[in-house]
């Protein structure tokens, strides 16, 4: 089954979509706050997006664009708007079809398909975002994502987080990270992995994440 993410603010709308792509094997997942819809984005994890443009606060446009920085889920704006520079601009912000309001149920489920078929985010979707408690890492960007806020990783710093996201909980070696450094061609002794690890405890401590990675002395790090 899909998951559907459902941005629309008119309660009628919103509900009729759901109640109809259930019959078409769609798990419809409605935003009620929107002004945390990257969060939900993340939570959910869905399949493709149906985002409205005039919404609460910040528009459809704004939060494409923030979406599309975490993630190349596919989405469909849905818009009584009819201006060719509304739809310009959906497509220029990241959107992948455009719906004006009113429309066809029926339309709707044969464009999500279409989307569906010609994106490879359905076969990837596992390898967009890896989510460790309230700590998302986005692997295709190395950008690392929480509460709101983000920052930027270094290749080492990256791949260094990613293995103990991967492995969270686990004690994981600092010859193990040095080998999985090494596999990926970038030159590392114990001094440089010592000074990555530091660097990176501060991009996390930055982002309000305290005491994330722990030192497991003569065994390695731990990520708790």
């Amino acid at each position: 089954m899909y998951k559907v993410l459902i941005v629309e603010d008119d309660h009628k709308i919103r509900n009729l979509m759901g109640q109809y792509l259930a019959k078409w094997n769609f798990q419809s997942v409605i935003v009620e706050e929107f002004e945390h819809i990257e969060q939900q984005m993340i939570k959910e994890n869905p399949h493709i997006i149906l985002l409205d443009i005039n919404l609460p606060g910040y528009d459809g446009f704004y939060w494409c664009s923030k979406l599309r920085q975490l993630s190349d889920i596919p989405i469909i704006f849905i818009s009584s708007r009819s201006q060719s520079m509304d739809i310009v601009m959906a497509m220029n912000m990241g959107g992948d079809d455009y719906i004006q309001k009113p429309f066809s149920l029926e339309v709707l489920v044969a464009k999500m398909n279409a989307v569906l078929r010609r994106t490879s985010s359905i076969q990837n979707k596992e390898k967009d975002l890896l989510t460790v408690g309230g700590l998302t890492l986005n692997l295709q960007n190395s950008f690392v994502l929480y509460q709101g806020k983000e920052a930027s990783l270094t290749k080492n710093e990256f791949q260094i987080l990613y293995l103990l996201m991967k492995k969270a909980g686990q004690i994981i070696s600092r010859d193990e990270i040095i080998r999985a450094l090494w596999e990926d061609e970038q030159f590392i002794d114990d001094n440089t992995l010592t000074v990555n690890v530091t660097r990176l405890r501060k991009k996390l401590e930055e982002i309000g994440v305290e005491d994330a990675i722990m030192t497991k002395k003569r065994q390695g790090y731990l990520l708790r």
